[in-house]
């Protein structure tokens, strides 16, 4: 039998083996961890669906795998993934299907049929991942394999989950509209040029021709980071809006508290009063928590806070979660906060701890620099990105001059929802929630 790749989650079909924990030969029982694969900035621990003993290993570190494909053979233990081709079915040969052809300039879908946008994880079926046999006979189970189709994500409708000829003919002709949608994207004019919304083609230049050169691989990390920035950047109007706050008073607050908090096992930073500050605003300004349904043009506001906290490590930038921030004290954000940014830095994050932020923080302050431009992270609608505190002269508002520490804040929002006033008020409100920071939020 062979022990495949499972569904990672929703919208993750491949990554990038790390380690692999078993070695042919090795017992292995179901649920144990026989590898490790990186997958959108996370690193990912795979179970064994099986238990047996291991057989030939299929792959090897660095091996890009993709849902379904075969890690290794197990040459005891039940399963249903591998059945005899030849075996005999009683119900007797299934009418045989035609394999559909994938021509996008001439495929017309009936008006009755599915909509082209449904998504194929709908077909995903339900009784392989209760770990229960998959049913179909040996006739279609041969077919699929012919056709490189693993019959555990099509879902079977007869009893009892049963995959029938009616399913896989359904699955593939999903497949083919799919295709076909992905081809009609690339538009291509009369005289064969793309269309100017299709990126160029891309092309190795040759650096050594103008001196001596080294090269390093882009680690699946620095990739997918790449490509997220491009798609943001790309798809949405960028406005920044640049500002100064005097967290002295805020300082002098955190100097005061971190004895007690350090009492209760939490170190207490600048970045977790600012937090508090910052989610107290979000709430006074909810289209700055809120996202764009592009496809039903409706704004979605949020009734939670969830922030992402940009954390970087020697492997690149990770945005971690901090939940319902709003209703949290500054203790739980403290010690939230600590352990978020450990995991990320240990790669020990998973990827549902970077899903589901309302509004994310780049806080550039322990390394230096003042105000950027920080691309926002879609679905989100804005981000606000802050320097490195220094000090400053100040001229107080009895006409003095004063040293006070101040904040750079660079606050970058979707112009397609949120206009230039909006943003400035919000921008104030901010400053006002950091220089006049109470200190009944931060008593334990």
């Amino acid at each position: 039998m062979d022990v495949r790749l499972p569904k990672l989650g929703e919208g993750a079909e491949s990554g990038v083996v790390v380690s692999i924990a078993v070695n042919e030969g090795d017992a292995v029982i179901k649920g144990q961890i026989i590898l490790e694969l990186e997958n959108e900035k996370a690193v990912t621990a795979i179970p064994s669906s099986e238990t047996g003993t291991v057989g030939r290993i299929a792959i090897k570190v660095g091996d890009k795998l993709s849902v379904g494909q075969v890690i290794f053979s197990l040459s005891s233990g039940g399963s249903s993934a591998s059945v005899p081709a030849a075996a005999k079915s009683s119900k007797g040969p299934e009418k045989p299907i035609k394999v559909p052809q994938s021509k996008a300039s001439t495929i017309e879908v009936a008006a009755d049929s599915e909509p082209m946008g449904e998504d194929l994880a709908a077909e995903v079926g339900s009784a392989t991942a209760a770990g229960l046999p998959l049913a179909a006979s040996p006739t279609l189970r041969r077919l699929a394999f012919d056709l490189g189709i693993d019959l555990a994500t099509i879902r079977g409708s007869e009893t009892g989950g049963r995959v029938v000829v009616s399913d896989l003919r359904r699955y593939l002709d999903r497949l083919r509209m799919a295709a076909s949608r992905g081809n009609r994207d690339v538009q291509v004019s009369t005289h064969g040029s793309r269309d100017a919304s299709t990126p160029p083609k891309v092309e190795s230049i040759d650096f050594s021709k103008w001196g001596s050169i080294s090269k390093k691989p882009l680690a699946p990390i620095r990739q997918t980071i790449a490509r997220r920035m491009v798609e943001n950047a790309v798809s949405i109007p960028h406005v920044t809006q640049f500002d100064e706050a005097d967290i002295s008073t805020l300082l002098q607050l955190r100097k005061k508290w971190m004895p007690a908090y350090e009492a209760k096992g939490a170190r207490i930073t600048v970045t977790t009063l600012l937090l508090k500050a910052v989610a107290k605003t979000l709430k006074k300004f909810p289209i700055f928590n809120a996202s764009l349904d592009e496809a039903a043009q409706e704004i979605v506001f949020k009734n939670y806070v969830h922030i992402g906290m940009a954390v970087d490590t020697d492997q690149g930038l990770l945005v971690p979660v901090l939940r319902n921030v709003d209703a949290k004290s500054l203790l739980e954000l403290s010690k939230e906060l600590n352990e978020l940014a450990d995991k990320a830095r240990d790669r020990k994050i998973t990827l549902e701890e970077m899903k589901g932020g309302s509004f994310t923080i780049s806080n550039q302050g322990a390394i230096g620099g003042g105000h950027f431009t920080p691309i926002i992270n879609r679905p989100e609608v804005a981000i606000l990105g802050l320097g490195k505190t220094g000090s400053r002269a100040v001229v107080m508002a009895d006409k003095t001059i004063a040293a006070r520490s101040i904040l750079p804040i660079s606050l970058s929002y979707d112009h397609r929802i949120i206009d230039g006033g909006e943003a400035a008020r919000f921008s104030v409100e901010l400053v006002q929630q950091f220089e006049n920071f109470k200190e009944e939020d931060i008593t334990i």
